[in-house]
């Protein structure tokens, strides 16, 4: 099954989605099931994993009800408040894990300091997390890539996936620093990769396959074909590239392995790590 790993829906609004910036004003606007199925179909794509997109317990019930409602959405990764004391986090898991759709979670690490990643009630929360057989989408920068190897460390039950890789800064070949730690996190057995969310990195945000494809042969063999993931990042993309675009690229960037290791990249890892439905 070929699976988008990572996209996004909203109901835009300037208060909850400040992120938006002047430099991306084309995301200033809603984007649904409908909007993006037409370019699934043209990818021959079966389903997505939609993630959240803001820090908000109404967004992660929204995202399962369009669950609910549209079958190409085969999982969710929703937002849940990991520091809350006492027996507050569990019962949110609980409710949530009910829903067939609740596949894991996300915080937006890359906005925090680095010491959230220590921080004791975070790590308490994500151990409940783990307790439930839930996934973790590190959402972290480059620079925070040593915090987050410390993170991964202290939990090594817990399946995690690192989304958009780390997010480097791509001017030219990759950065020295950036690839030492990619190879360091990529040592932990139960933490995967998403190929996404590249194309916004890129300053000025013109790209080309000879720019990007060296950051995929790092991740590709770190990670290898059996823990990497293709991801979109629709809609944020859409400031850099078109979706059917970067679907190619992954693509061609898959040419020369195995046709079971295409597959694994293009669907089946995603269909494994977060244990979704045909």
């Amino acid at each position: 099954m070929k699976i988008d790993a990572h996209q996004h829906f909203w109901r835009y609004s300037a208060s909850d989605y400040g992120w938006i910036d002047d430099t991306m004003q084309a995301l200033r606007r809603d984007f649904q099931v409908a909007d993006l199925a037409p370019s699934l179909a043209s990818a021959g794509i079966e389903g997505t994993v939609a993630v959240q997109a803001r820090q908000s317990l109404i967004e992660t019930d929204w995202l399962l009800s369009l669950a609910s409602a549209h079958p190409l959405i085969k999982g969710v990764v929703g937002w849940v408040p990991l520091r809350e004391q006492g027996s507050s986090v569990g019962a949110t898991l609980d409710r949530y894990t009910r829903h067939p759709a609740f596949k894991g979670v996300r915080h937006v690490l890359q906005g925090e300091a680095d010491t959230y990643m220590a921080d004791d009630a975070f790590n308490a929360g994500l151990r409940e997390v783990t307790a439930r057989g839930l996934t973790y989408d590190l959402l972290v920068l480059a620079r925070q890539l040593p915090a987050t190897e410390e993170l991964v460390a202290r939990h090594p039950e817990q399946s995690f996936v690192l989304d958009h890789i780390a997010k480097p800064v791509v001017q030219g070949p990759p950065p020295a620093e950036w690839c030492k730690h990619i190879r360091a996190l990529a040592r932990h057995p139960r933490v995967f990769c998403k190929f996404s969310g590249v194309v916004t990195e890129v300053p000025g945000r013109e790209w080309t396959s000879e720019l990007l494809r060296p950051y995929f042969e790092v991740v590709l063999e770190a990670f290898g074909p059996h823990r990497l993931m293709f991801g979109s990042d629709w809609p944020v993309c859409l400031v850099a590239s078109d979706y059917l675009r970067w679907h190619r690229f992954v693509e061609a960037c898959t040419a020369n392995l195995t046709p079971a290791e295409r597959a694994a990249i293009l669907g089946g890892n995603a269909t494994a790590f977060y244990k979704l439905a045909a």
